[in-house]
């Protein structure tokens, strides 16, 4: 299962051929974040076409300038009527804006922070509140303050997507009981391959990011849901075990995570 797909971004003549594939491959079904509120509507339509194969995502994307309160009100509102109908969906992605903050400082220039941080704290309540687990970018010290953050809002199923950081947040977070996915970048991401030899497998999914590109054996080759199955092989490795029953045990993972 790929557990983190941004399948509104792909061109939208690509869609149905790309879910068709991953799906006759093997794939058991993606779960589809959303960027924004516009993302949010097209992924809750292209689910409602794949259901139980599809699962949606709706949130606020860090890696991009925050839109006006209106409109974040306008996002959340619609977030709870999903809720009020009794659909299927998770919150994601939300998160902080770790890349968009660096770029900022290594071009000498000043960046505010707290209104992500403000809106993930708004993120992590609805979360709570709604009982819906949460898929956050929040990599290297973001991840530290994104703990803070779900610990003070009580919110237990947290799902960090291609994470990276120190020993001690990996730590933390495994202790919390909180998920991580491991993307393709397991076959030749030395920082990656250590997260799946010290991250419990219990607590480990797989997933691509598509349709962002990898490097290494992936270089030059469309990213597609079915590459969550490399991922899933280089972590049998890694945990010395036989890759059917790393899969079943990653599989299950992400089914009793979102509730699938």
């Amino acid at each position: 299962m790929d557990a983190h797909l941004h399948v509104d971004l792909y061109a939208e003549e690509e869609r149905e051929a790309l879910l068709a594939a991953a799906f006759a491959e093997g794939v058991e079904a993606v779960v589809a974040v959303s960027m924004h509120l516009q993302s949010s509507v097209l992924n809750r339509e292209i689910a409602q076409r794949y259901d139980g194969r599809v699962h949606p995502a709706y949130g606020f994307h860090p890696e991009q300038p925050l839109p006006s309160e209106a409109e974040l009100d306008e996002l959340f509102s619609w977030i709870r009527l999903r809720h009020t109908a009794g659909e299927r969906f998770a919150i994601g992605e939300v998160g902080l804006p770790y890349y968009t903050r660096l770029e900022a400082s290594q071009a000498g220039m000043p960046f505010d922070e707290k209104p992500y941080l403000e809106l993930l704290e708004r993120f992590a309540a609805l979360a709570s509140e709604l009982d819906r687990p949460i898929v956050l970018h929040a990599v290297y010290e973001d991840a530290a303050k994104a703990c803070d953050i779900l610990e003070r809002h009580g919110v237990r199923r947290a799902h960090f997507h291609w994470f990276k950081g120190s020993e001690d947040v990996v730590r933390r977070m495994a202790a919390s009981g909180y998920m991580v996915s491991v993307t393709p970048d397991v076959a030749y991401e030395e920082e990656i391959q250590q997260l799946a030899v010290q991250y419990p497998i219990e607590q480990l999914m797989v997933e691509t990011d598509g349709p962002w590109p990898f490097e290494g054996p992936y270089a030059g080759k469309p990213t597609r849901p079915a590459m969550a199955a490399d991922a899933a092989r280089h972590i049998a490795d890694i945990k010395r075990l036989p890759a059917p029953e790393a899969a079943k045990i990653l599989l299950a993972n992400t089914r009793r995570f979102y509730g699938l």
